[in-house]
Parts: structure tokens; C-alpha cells; sequence
């Protein structure tokens, strides 16, 4: 938990940052970020009251989900990035379905989408995730990089940036080696796209996070930091059975990974576990202190 004397060195560097752009406010302290999906039980009940929860724990940062027909949980963005300033968090990016631009190219859903989330003051617009029907071959694949390319140039208009975060079935090889993962390395602007590493699902995949890093230097601007257990648990049930557990309680070598950060051109990092055994605020808890003290500094 937040001591006092931590919650006043925060309540200063907030008061500080309400003089300074953007960017510099996010240098002046030390972000750890936590995605907020892994509180949506806790948000769909008392949203302003997870807000504040995650600010007492000592996470600097959020990355936001849940936008959907213009507002964040019944919040318009406006209302949403007050409570998140309120509780002297910010929130470098955002997580954004934008379904019917990536299905039927809705142009108006893109504009929207961007126009929110700079009012949220993100750096990062993100997508996500994929339905199944959206991914049933690589041709697929390359329409959506096409997608993406303009989405990330319209952001662009904005001052924003575009990143894609993946899970294991971009990973899927499709004959003679061909991944969707690698359609999108090749087929989007490096200039403009960039991409956020789920390392679970990466290493949920059979691959090495650092070798991902090294094939693709500077483009994985974000991490989800999430852990995997040693053994299956078939009683999580929301992706069926998994393996989540707290950063530093499982098998993933994240002082290593941590090691290659600048490689990556990793800028934000975010805890995220898609699913606990322990109470919630407790596994964030624990998660934050392991970072706190091991991959840090």
C-alpha cells in the first residue's frame, strides 16, 4: 500500500505536472502502468472507487479499455480522463476495438475513435484484438494492414501514434513459416505503426519474447507484463485454461526481459492479468512490488 510519505511525494509531482506539456509530465516520474481490464468486475460496480484503489496501490499509470458508442463505461472520455486526473494518474494509451472501421471501413468511427481518445491525452491509440472472422487467412491479414496504415496516419492528424497489441493466434503459421504477426511487422509503416507485446501471449505461443525484441528493434513500443504459472489450471474460465499468475510468480525471466527494454523502444509498460485466483487488488499489489524491486532502476 501507498505510505504517506509516498502519497505526498505523488500529490507533489502532480500538483508539478499540472505546469508541464504532456511528455514532460510523464518523465518527471517514474510511470508503472496497469490495464484496466484487469479490474472490469471492480469497474463495472464503482468505477470512480477503482480508480482511486489502483492511485492508493502506487500505480502511476492506466491504459484504458472498455470505449464503446463514444463514452468509457456510461463516461463521456471528458469524464473518464477527469477521474483518471483526479486520482494523479495518467494515461499514455488506450485499448480501441474500432470494429466497424477494420470490418466495413467506417471512416466516421475512426475519426471518432481518434478524436476521444486525444481528448483522453493518450500518446497511443491501440488495437487490441481480433474476432475470429476478422483473421481467417493471411489475405485478411493484409487488409487489415492496409486498415491500420491509414488508421495510424489519421491518428497522426491528431498528434497521436497507432500501436497493435497481440495475443498467440497472430503467431499461427499459416504454410511455410507465414504468420499474421509477420504480415503486420512488414506491411505497416514503421514510421507510423508500432506495436504492444503481450509477453504472456507470446510466450504462451512457443516463442521468446527477447528474440521477438532483437528481430524487431525499436518498433515494440509498449509491454503487457504479465506472468505464467508452471502448470495448467483448468479452473480459469474466461480463455479457458490458462496459466496467469503475478508478474514474478512464474516461469517468464522478466529481469532479463527488462534488460532489453531500449532495444524494444519499449516507452510504457502495463501489469495486466487476465484473470486471478488471489483478490484482485491484492495480485496487483504483488505484482507491482516484485517490479518495484527487481526490474526497476
Amino acid at each position: 500500500m501507498s505510505t504517506r510519505r509516498n502519497f505526498l511525494k505523488q500529490t507533489s509531482l502532480a500538483t508539478t505536472g499540472l505546469m508541464l506539456s504532456r511528455k514532460d509530465w510523464f518523465k518527471s516520474r517514474e510511470l508503472i502502468g496497469l490495464q484496466l481490464y484487469t479490474l472490469r468486475n471492480e469497474i463495472s460496480k464503482d468505477l470512480e472507487g477503482t480508480i482511486a484503489k489502483v492511485a492508493e496501490i502506487g500505480y502511476t499509470s492506466v491504459e484504458a479499455f472498455g470505449y464503446g458508442n463514444g463514452k468509457f463505461f456510461g463516461k463521456t472520455p471528458e469524464e473518464f480522463a477527469a477521474i483518471i486526473k483526479k486520482n494523479h494518474l495518467v494515461s499514455p494509451s488506450g485499448h480501441y476495438m474500432m470494429i466497424s472501421y477494420l470490418t466495413k471501413g467506417d471512416e466516421e468511427d475512426l475519426k471518432k475513435t481518434v478524436a476521444d481518445a486525444a481528448i483522453m491525452g493518450h500518446e497511443f491509440i491501440v488495437v487490441p484484438f481480433l474476432f475470429d472472422n476478422m483473421r481467417t487467412s493471411l489475405d485478411d491479414y493484409k487488409k487489415l494492414a492496409e486498415k491500420i496504415n491509414k488508421a495510424a496516419a489519421e491518428a497522426k492528424k491528431s498528434g497521436l501514434k497507432l500501436a497493435y497489441h497481440n495475443h498467440n493466434f497472430e503467431f499461427k503459421d499459416w504454410g511455410e513459416g507465414k504468420t499474421g504477426f509477420e504480415i503486420f511487422i512488414k506491411e505497416t509503416d514503421p514510421s507510423l505503426v508500432s506495436f504492444e507485446m503481450d509477453i504472456y501471449w507470446v510466450t504462451r505461443a512457443g516463442l521468446d519474447p527477447i528474440q521477438l525484441i532483437k528481430e524487431n528493434p525499436g518498433r515494440i513500443k509498449m509491454w503487457h507484463v504479465k506472468d505464467m504459472s508452471g502448470k495448467e489450471d483448468p479452473s480459469y474460465t474466461t480463455n479457458g485454461s490458462q496459466y496467469f499468475t503475478e508478474v514474478g510468480s512464474g516461469i517468464i525471466n522478466y529481469k532479463e526481459i527488462f534488460k532489453h527494454k531500449k532495444e524494444s523502444g519499449m516507452k510504457y509498460f502495463f501489469v495486466e492479468q487476465d484473470e486471478v485466483k488471489l483478490p484482485v487488488y491484492e495480485s496487483i499489489t504483488k505484482s507491482l512490488g516484485y517490479i518495484k524491486k527487481n526490474l526497476l532502476g
